[in-house]
């Protein structure tokens, strides 16, 4: 383990700087929306502008990456996510900030594909596991510490800004320092969605959903806690203590689902999904602790989901279409993380604010009736033949590459030698 830390050091430290900068960007917005007494359908517009830059970042950071490399590309990203940041407080309108946000999640898609390419090029396939956990556990951890920087003093409105920009810029420091040969982008070729379904009907309809139920939370959940009454302290404890659940409730549900069908998990998952969304209805009535008290559980099961679902695809595809089906399947999350904050601030925008916690329980309830419908539609595989569950984060294709479950990335390469006219008259093998 101190091999990999050393190997890979400076490029989760970055990551760090920059998740913590985007989880308190994150927060931030919504909060200072509801305090100019935006209505929820504005709010959810805005933050799923984010979702959707995502999800085209992918493809604008791939081109522009392969067209001018990665310093140059991490570069460019990096500048323009900072001043995007600092143009929140000139102009209070919402379809600026409605952009603002599609450029930042099209940078970050472009920032999360320069690093987990670096990344993948720094780790052999032995480490690939050990790296991943880091790479989640570092973003978990920098983006719950985003919630709490909420209680830094801002007395001129402008000050949270700053921080976050400063943090998004130290971020390039680690990666600009490290003595790292650019990597190349891997090739591959994302899963056509239909034949995706065809090969995993629950694992991208899970995926989705997850997408959904996520994005709402991320979107509303500060919006909501401030329409409740919470202050600027609660919120920020709600927010982080749920991802930090998110953090450490995965891996014990994960090596649940490898010892039984995986199928039965999910259902368990969605309906855990709509029990607690339920509780937080009432709880939100009565007090605040309540409130915090379940958070943890509200980010074990919801941020769990999309994990499982990419292990059960994995139990139906060979291992070397791992990276592809999981491009298909980020797809599917972000076009469900670009829907949520709409269709939940829809049914907050009818019932109130507790609709966000009602719409997702509604989401946990069609996840669990949808899994157990797919359990009388075929028999699942042995449990001895399902892929070991690995948390995996909904970034970008790149971060698939570090999937131990996937084919190893080293391959076997002849250099021939040649005489002075180029005639080649033998060889060595190196492994690389």
């Amino acid at each position: 383990m101190t091999n990999v830390i050393a190997s890979v050091g400076a490029l989760l430290f970055g990551m760090a700087l920059m998740s913590t900068g985007n989880g308190l960007l994150g927060i931030l917005l919504p909060l200072r929306l509801a305090q100019t007494d935006s209505g929820s359908m504005a709010v959810g517009m805005i933050m799923s502008g984010f979702f959707f830059g995502l999800v085209v970042g992918v493809y604008v950071g791939r081109h522009l990456i392969v067209r001018v490399g990665h310093i140059r590309a991490f570069t460019a990203f990096m500048a323009v996510l900072a001043a995007s940041v600092l143009s929140h407080p000139f102009l209070l309108d919402g379809w600026f900030w409605f952009v603002l946000r599609i450029i930042q999640g099209i940078c970050l898609a472009g920032l999360y594909m320069c690093t987990e390419s670096w990344l993948n090029e720094r780790s052999s396939h032995e480490q690939r596991g050990q790296v991943m956990s880091l790479y989640m556990i570092t973003l978990y951890v920098g983006i719950s510490l985003g919630q709490l920087l909420l209680n830094v003093p801002d007395p001129s409105g402008f000050a949270l800004y700053a921080l976050i920009a400063i943090l998004i810029s130290l971020a390039a420091v680690p990666v600009a320092a490290a003595r790292i040969v650019p990597p190349a982008l891997p090739e591959y070729v994302p899963f056509n969605l239909k034949k995706l379904h065809e090969i995993s009907p629950l694992g991208i309809g899970g995926a989705a959903i997850a997408g959904v139920i996520l994005g709402a939370f991320y979107g509303l959940a500060p919006f909501f806690t401030t329409r409740m009454g919470l202050d600027t302290a609660g919120t920020s404890q709600f927010m982080a203590y749920t991802i930090l659940g998110g953090l450490l409730l995965q891996w014990p549900i994960g090596k649940l689902s490898d010892r039984y069908d995986r199928r039965k998990v999910i259902m368990l998952l969605g309906f855990a999904i709509c029990a607690v969304a339920l509780a937080i209805v009432g709880l939100s009535l009565w007090t605040t602790v309540g409130l915090l008290v379940t958070a943890p559980f509200l980010g074990g099961v919801m941020f769990t989901l999309y994990p499982l679902c990419i292990s059960h695809t994995n139990d139906y595809i060979d291992a070397t279409d791992l990276v592809p089906a999981s491009a298909g399947l980020i797809l599917a999350y972000g076009i469900g993380a670009a829907i949520g904050p709409l269709a939940a601030a829809g049914a907050m925008n009818v019932v109130g604010p507790l609709g966000l916690f009602g719409f997702i329980a509604v989401m946990g309830l069609i996840t669990g009736l949808y899994a157990s419908w797919r359990q009388r539609q075929r028999p699942a595989p042995p449990v001895e033949d399902q892929a070991p569950f690995q948390a995996v984060q909904r970034t970008t294709p790149v971060a698939a590459e570090l999937d131990p479950r996937g084919e190893p990335t080293a391959e076997t390469v002849v250099f021939p030698f040649r005489d002075k006219d180029g005639n080649e008259i033998g060889g060595e093998i190196d492994e690389k």
